[in-house]
């Protein structure tokens, strides 16, 4: 559960800026947008984080404000690397809410992501105030998130002041049966919000690669799927202290040397309950297991979904994902999706619209349900004119 200083209260907000006509007001937006080659040039493939920013920009314009953005996108190889260059979004931003400038890509420097006090000093140079609406990257202590609030008069975007409601909301209160699903592949990444959720949610639904460590710790053989050895009694540990985390009962899984992607047709699928033969990786979840998860969903009171259930970019192996992204869509249970993969299975089954909350923080969102509370968060309480400094 978050501590006092998580909740909104402490956090300013936009009307904590004061007069804002005449000033100038830096926004750090979350535009790492996915780009496509479109007639032999870069074009925003996906615009919902900016779509989500657009509310909080003309909040500060009708005050007066002149609004200029920053963000990063991809990760750049350098100053000219050609697919992470500001342009597409620009274009994407004027679009949506014109008159609002955006700065080039905060990681063409490198003092962004290593909290460089001068570039600091640089990027807010000419500003009267600085405004967080970029709630996917406030879990890192990058320049311009931790930065700013130290020299200006900082407040919370109406977008993240949401995010942090909402998520508070799932650690204090939740309507109850509060079912959470966790998938993707990285255990190291996740254990600790498995530990945190397990602790709130009545279930705790783990699929995707992650899923293999934990199987390993119960004793299963898991075949040539990805596990983190390193883990093993972490997650046997985890196990043994908390009966609400389920794991999946039987796996899809792909034979012996062949290999996945897109369109792929190499190589045998079966799948298995139990252990799993030498040599055979398991990419998803079983229909077992998928109308198993389905059915917690569909009695679930709340509903958190982040990672997907198992390699849905394989047609073959989507089948557990788009089980998840249904039942998600189809439960009258308060929704609450995070994380780039499974807003993408949730668009490509067509229910992205039917979600309660589509949070646009993946890692971030994570980090909050472990911790309550988030670098950029700590940042803006210790503004100048935050409420907890009157």
């Amino acid at each position: 559960m978050p501590g006092p200083h998580a909740s909104l209260e402490w956090l300013p907000r936009l009307e904590d800026l004061g007069d804002l006509r005449g000033r100038r007001v830096l926004v750090r937006t979350d535009f790492n947008v996915p780009l496509e080659r479109a007639d032999g040039r870069y074009v925003v493939a996906d615009d919902f984080r900016i779509r989500t920013a657009v509310r909080t920009l003309e909040a500060l314009k009708a005050r007066g404000a002149t609004v200029v953005c920053c963000s990063h996108l991809g990760r750049p190889s350098g100053p000219d690397d050609a697919a992470c260059q500001m342009g597409p979004v620009r274009d994407a931003l004027a679009s949506l809410c014109p008159d609002v400038e955006l700065l080039d890509n905060l990681r063409f420097e490198p003092g962004e992501k290593a909290n460089d006090p001068a570039f600091v000093d640089r990027l807010t140079a000419g500003f009267d105030a600085y405004v967080n609406e970029a709630f996917g990257v406030s879990h890192r202590a990058h320049a311009s998130i931790v930065g700013p609030p130290a020299r200006l008069p900082s407040a919370a975007g109406l977008r993240l002041a949401r995010e942090v409601e909402v998520l508070t909301g799932l650690l204090a209160e939740p309507a109850r049966p509060f079912v959470a699903v966790l998938g993707g592949a990285k255990i190291a990444d996740k254990l600790g919000v498995v530990a945190s959720l397990a602790k709130v949610a009545d279930t705790v639904l783990v699929g995707g690669a992650m899923a293999f460590t934990f199987l390993v710790a119960t004793g299963r053989a898991v075949g040539a799927s990805l596990f983190d050895p390193e883990r093993i009694e972490d997650c046997r540990s985890l196990l043994d202290s908390a009966s609400a985390i389920e794991l999946p009962s039987d796996l899809l899984c792909l034979s012996p040397g062949a290999t996945f992607a897109s369109g792929s047709t190499e190589g045998e699928v079966a799948t298995f309950a139990g252990d799993l033969p030498d040599g055979w990786c398991g990419l998803d979840i079983g229909e077992a297991t998928a109308e198993a998860f389905a059915a917690r969903l569909a009695g679930a009171a709340t509903i958190l979904w982040n990672g997907p259930m198992g390699a849905f970019e394989d047609e073959r192996f989507a089948g557990g994902t788009q089980a998840v992204a249904s039942a998600t869509a189809n439960s009258d249970a308060f929704s609450v999706v995070g994380g780039g993969d499974s807003a993408r299975a949730l668009a490509e089954c067509g229910c992205a619209s039917q979600v309660s909350f589509l949070s646009t923080g993946g890692g971030a969102s994570l980090a909050f349900l472990e911790h309550g509370d988030l670098p950029g968060l700590d940042a803006l309480r210790h503004a100048p004119n935050a409420r907890g400094h009157r």
